[in-house]
Formats: C-alpha cells, structure tokens, sequence
C-alpha cells in the first residue's frame, strides 16, 4: 500500500561548505522540500511513496522530478504548469552563527495551482496514508483548498492522515496559521511537531519551556502532546525536542503519544553536518513504523534515530537505510569504519 504526500519541491541554492552568502562566486543546486523529503525517505526505507504537487514544464521541472525518481519515488500525478520552480537559498551557520533561509517561491507553480489540478480519487487508489505539512496551506489560498479537497477524499477512502505543523513565520502569522490549520485537524490522525510548533499555531505551549534558552524537558511536551489530543482527537502526537548547544551541535530527542502514555525516545548528541530535513526525516520514521505496527516505544525510537543520522547528510534528503537506523537504535553510533 503507498504513502502520498503533498506540497512544494524547490530548488535549493547554498554556496559551498560554510561560506556565507556574501563569498559565494557559486551555488550548489540540490532539490527538496517539507513533503518531497518525507517521501524519498520512506522509499529508501522500503515503502511504495508518491509525491503529487505542481511543477512547470520545462527542464527545471524536470530536473525536481528526477531527483525524486532517482530514489524511487512515484510522480506520476505530478500536475504540469505555470511558470517556475521555486526556491529556497541556504546559508548553513556554524558554532553561534546560526543557518539562515532566504525564500524565492512567490508565484511558482504550485502556489498557483488549483483544486481542478488534481484528482484525488485516482491518486488515493490503492493508498493507506497521507502526509502534509503546515507548509503546503501557507503558499497560497489556491493550495489550502486543495488540501481540503484531499482530505476530504481521503478520509472518504479511509487513508491515515499525518500532518507535520512546521510553521514558518516568513510564510504567514500565527492568526492566519490558526484560522487555516485548525479545521484541517478535523482528518488528522498523526499530529508532528517541533517544540514550538503547538505554541505557535494553537497556542498551547509547554510549562517553563524556553528553546531558545534551551529549556525542553520532554515531560513538558508530554503534557502538551495531551492537551493536543484532547483538543483535536489525534490517534498520536509526535513532538521533536531540539536542545541547540550552537549550529553545530544538538541535543536531539523525541516523544510521541497516543493520550494514554507517553513514550520518550533516548537523547543523541548530534555534531551537524546539514540539518535542514531533520524533522521531515522523523515525520517519514515514525509514518513508517506506525504504518508497519511497531509498537509506540519502537516507532518513537526508531523516528529519533532516522533523524539523527539526516543531521549527518547533506542535502534535504535522509539517504539512511533501515539496518543503519536499527543500528544507530542498538548502539552503534561511535561513527568506526565499516569494513
């Protein structure tokens, strides 16, 4: 049974290594984005994954598109059209110099797409489970619809419905973010979330926590992760706990929660080579293991350990097999060379 998944591919634009913005003669081009890195995930990970969304047709199209081919994912109801790509520059930080995103995705193709672009009757068959993010309603009015008709669709084919929130503060407010998502909730069954993400979008934060400070004890998210789901209904609610020591070293750790208990992933110390896809990566290990019937402790550990080793790759996309994640799960993260 495949994995859907919806929203934005851009082109991803970074000059070399760690030089800022200002040095760069040239750009490294990779693709990725919130729902197109979830999707190569679970296809590295073993799944039937497809990603719908809307790209123009021309060679850029094209080019978004082979990357996803590239590691097996479907595109096949990928709608065709407008007038570009769009894109996203990376400046990646280093020690206290924190990463910075500059966003060029005004009027690209699927920001500009419509419900008619889709036919989710088609694209749902033979599915169990869909993904979206907090990204994909934030582009544009046109995509916030759509999304509506895919939900409706597929709660109406009975497929699991997982949403990552991933509020970005450049993309809408927080009003706006809140008057659009939280009739979205109503199809949800597997609510994502970083620490700050409930607080931002439906005002419910954690007692006493400060990320910036770096205050993120996991039985506040507890509580939050329960407020959660007596307010919307969710099956489960995951949370990712950053502590960030500098850009280049994290604290990483996660819970997820099914209302009756709360099931706490171990803490990986992470010395970060790219960390942007980290919590894509956790939203594609924890659809996996739930879509594979582990039990709550294992599925949480397992999404951990996913996305501690996407910190370690560059690029947006987790290229980590399941026998690397077990292994990092059983203790196998001193980084020895494998002969």
């Amino acid at each position: 049974m495949k994995i859907v998944t919806f929203g934005e591919i851009m082109l991803r634009l970074a000059p070399e290594g760690y030089l800022r913005f200002a040095q760069a003669e040239k750009f490294n081009a990779t693709y990725g984005g919130g729902e197109a890195n979830v999707a190569v995930s679970l296809s590295i990970l073993g799944k039937e994954a497809e990603f719908v969304t809307k790209l123009p047709k021309n060679e850029l199209g094209d080019a978004a598109i082979a990357s996803l081919n590239r590691y097996g994912v479907a595109t096949k109801n990928i709608a065709r059209g407008g007038t570009r790509v769009g894109i996203y520059f990376l400046e990646k930080g280093a020690g206290p110099r924190p990463s910075k995103v500059i966003y060029d995705r005004a009027a690209s193709a699927i920001a500009e797409a419509s419900p008619s672009d889709f036919d989710w009757e088609k694209i749902f068959e033979g599915a169990s489970w869909f993904h979206f993010t907090g990204i994909s309603p934030a582009l544009s009015d046109g995509t916030a619809e759509i999304l509506k008709t895919a939900l409706k669709a597929a709660k109406n084919m009975g497929l699991t419905v997982s949403c990552d929130l991933n509020y970005r503060k450049k993309l809408w407010s927080k009003e706006r973010a809140r008057a659009v998502m939280t009739p979205l909730m109503d199809y949800v069954d597997v609510l994502i979330a970083n620490e700050e993400d409930a607080a931002d979008v439906f005002s419910i934060s954690a007692a006493g926590a400060n990320a910036e400070a770096g205050n993120i004890e996991a039985s506040a998210y507890a509580e939050v992760a329960g407020k959660l789901i007596e307010a919307f209904g969710f099956k489960y609610v995951g949370v990712t706990l950053r502590k960030s020591i500098s850009a280049s070293d994290n604290l990483w750790q996660a819970l997820l929660s099914d209302g009756k208990a709360e099931y706490i992933s171990k803490q990986y110390s992470i010395r970060i080579v790219d960390r942007v896809g980290g919590g894509d990566s956790f939203a594609a290990g924890l659809i996996f293991a739930l879509s594979e019937n582990f039990p709550p402790k294992l599925a949480v550990e397992f999404a951990a350990a996913a996305s501690c080793l996407k910190h370690t790759i560059e690029g947006d996309f987790n290229l980590s097999t399941k026998e690397e994640i077990f292994a990092l799960m059983e203790g196998g993260g001193t980084g020895r060379v494998q002969r």
